[in-house]
């Protein structure tokens, strides 16, 4: 049976695992814990909260810990080729027959963007994991048998699961969406709305319908949707990773059930399907090796499929320190200002690949600690006499992911000023390292490095190498935003793949009517996702080019995107160039 409760309750803690046995030896494994499995290769632990705390890496590897994401704030069809191709008779779907799906912040299913035209919905789905109960019935889950949307029918279980799935919150139908739409009230019949906006206005940038009075529409306004409505963040978690209490926080495990929940809704209705994901974290090694990433990296060779993801909005904020250790030096000094009204806040230091490093501490008063010893099995708990600083110290010296060193710092009510971070290093190999601080939504705006990197800021999952990794420019100067995440990768792969229209955006208000305009690499992405819908429309549904996947799709907008002669290509900013949809298409149809 899936848990239902236990993936909600405060009560139990998540761990995401990977399994290599059947699913009844996996539970077997573990029989304190209740298990919800993603895929064929991971799943979710759900364990009493009080077997594992107080939560510690020296307990639990790195990677089984969810990581907290963040919202990547959200005439730009033109200058993004979209218009100009959807006016091409053979390219002119828009997207129809595809299914593009957001996990993020919930959908106005009533705002009439999202209706076709016979005014029924567009949304083939809603998971609300917000909502109260299991998805035990038959008519609220993937299994449920509602009506395929081109007339056929459609039963079974989603491939790969035994039971209900979704299996915690509430997912609503389209049949369930459509009804509701007929009554007075129809939050009544489907009580799920999007509190915060960005979900929606996502969708209406890749699959809004047009509307002419505000010169508006969406890139694949002909395109089935579904949304995940992510719930926040479990409090355990919050606690650990030092979150405000004001900023919006969503679980890895999460992320993965929604993306999850979107491949199982298009396989049932045999639909090819985007995924666009527009969260982001700067937790990781920024290699996108992390358990979402190596999900979004298998979905990517689907056929039938693309995964889009922002690339973050981590530049000019001055969360990056590169650092590189001279051959004969034994130490390295790291300075960091943090803000007067800092509560605390978690930094993450990875080695460059092999090598090995000790770090200690010099308060703004001055109060030294020397180099912490780097142990596999304790944790280091570090005061101070002048501060009420609270620092924990967390080494791994090999992260089952990347295999490099990551020393986790945890710095609780830091003193304000200065502090230096001294860096030691053991086999000074290659002498280099990085240390990131959490996305700005995560951290006070005053507290950043003092001689930042500018580079290597993309935030995960936009570091994976499948998905296309889309930043964002100024569709009307020509330039990238500023603070568009740049890349490289940690290990130098190219990222993020190209650019698109992310500044000043119009898109569909959260207050269910009218229009707003919005600022970001989640706008870009948005766009992008229409663009590659339209794309599997005219290749797979109209059957003229049916071996399209993400990487597929990547070649062929990196092959249509525009570039300025005055810059190189690939660069840190814009990847390949910028999204030109009409271009593509040309390229892909004279070959």
């Amino acid at each position: 049976m899936p848990c239902a409760k236990p993936a909600v309750s405060e009560g139990f803690a998540d761990f995401i695992s990977y399994y290599y046995t059947s699913k009844k030896e996996f539970q077997e494994t573990y029989p304190s814990a209740c298990v919800n499995f993603i895929n064929g290769s991971q799943a979710v632990l759900h364990v009493p909260l009080a077997l594992v705390t107080p939560l510690s890496l020296s307990r639990y590897t790195y990677s089984a810990v969810p990581k907290l994401y963040s919202l990547l704030d959200a005439s730009s069809m033109e200058s993004a080729g979209i218009s100009e191709a959807l006016r091409l008779p053979a390219f002119s779907q828009g997207g129809k027959g595809v299914l593009i799906g957001f996990v993020d912040t919930g959908i106005d299913f009533t705002n009439p963007l999202f209706l076709g035209p016979d005014q029924t919905t567009r949304i083939l789905g809603i998971w609300d994991q917000t909502a109260d109960g299991a998805t035990d019935s038959g008519d609220r889950s993937i299994s449920g048998g509602a009506p395929d949307p081109d007339g056929a029918s459609s039963s079974g279980n989603a491939p790969g699961y035994g039971e209900a799935f979704p299996p915690y919150g509430t997912a609503y139908s389209k049949d369930e969406i459509d009804q509701a739409l007929l009554t007075e009230d129809p939050f009544l019949a489907v009580p799920s709305r999007d509190e915060n906006g960005h979900g929606t206005f996502l969708a209406s940038l890749a699959a809004g319908s047009p509307k002419e009075e505000q010169s508006f529409a969406g890139a694949a306004p002909n395109a089935y949707i579904a949304m995940v409505k992510l719930k926040p963040a479990k409090q355990y978690l919050r606690d650990f990773y030092l979150i405000p209490k004001s900023a919006a926080a969503y679980q890895e495990n999460d992320i993965m059930m929604g993306v999850s929940y979107l491949y199982a809704l298009a396989r049932r209705y045999s639909l090819p399907i985007v995924c666009c994901v527009c969260l982001g974290t700067s937790q990781g090694g920024h290699e996108g090796t992390s358990p979402l990433c190596q999900y979004l990296n298998a979905l990517s060779s689907y056929s039938r499929s693309a995964v889009i993801a922002a690339a973050g909005n981590e530049t000019g904020l001055g969360h990056h320190y590169r650092g590189a250790m001279a051959p004969a030096s034994l130490s390295h000094t790291v300075e960091l200002a943090v803000a007067e009204n800092e509560k605390g806040f978690t930094m993450e230091f990875w080695a460059q690949e092999i090598e090995l490093y000790t770090i200690g501490f010099i308060s703004p008063t001055g109060e030294a600690v020397s180099p912490l010893p780097a142990s596999t099995t304790d944790e280091n708990a570090v005061t101070f006499l002048l501060e009420e600083t609270k620092i924990r110290v967390y080494y791994q010296l090999a992260d089952f992911s990347t295999g490099s060193q990551l020393i986790l710092i945890r710095m609780e009510d830091p003193a304000p000023g200065i502090w230096r971070i001294t860096v030691s290093a053991s086999l000074r190999l290659r002498g280099g390292f990085h240390i990131w601080l959490p996305v700005r939504e995560f951290i006070s705006e005053g507290t950043y490095f003092l001689r930042p990197d500018p580079d290597t800021v993309i935030t995960d999952p936009g570091n994976a190498r499948g998905p296309i990794t889309v930043s964002a420019y100024d569709h009307q100067t020509g330039g990238i935003y500023l603070h568009a995440s740049r890349g490289y990768t940690r290990l130098g792969q190219v990222k993020p793949d190209l650019a698109a229209p992310g500044v000043n955006v119009l898109g569909a208000s959260p207050s269910g009517s009218g229009f707003i305009r919005m600022t970001g690499t989640s706008a870009a992405a948005a766009h992008t996702a229409g663009a590659a819908a339209d794309l599997l429309s005219w290749g797979i549904t109209e059957g003229n080019y049916p071996y399209m996947n993400t990487q597929v799709l990547k070649s062929l907008l990196i092959r249509g995107a525009n570039r300025n002669p005055e810059l190189p290509y690939p660069n840190r900013e814009f990847g390949y160039g910028t999204l030109d949809l009409l271009q593509s298409f040309l390229n892909l149809r004279n070959q």
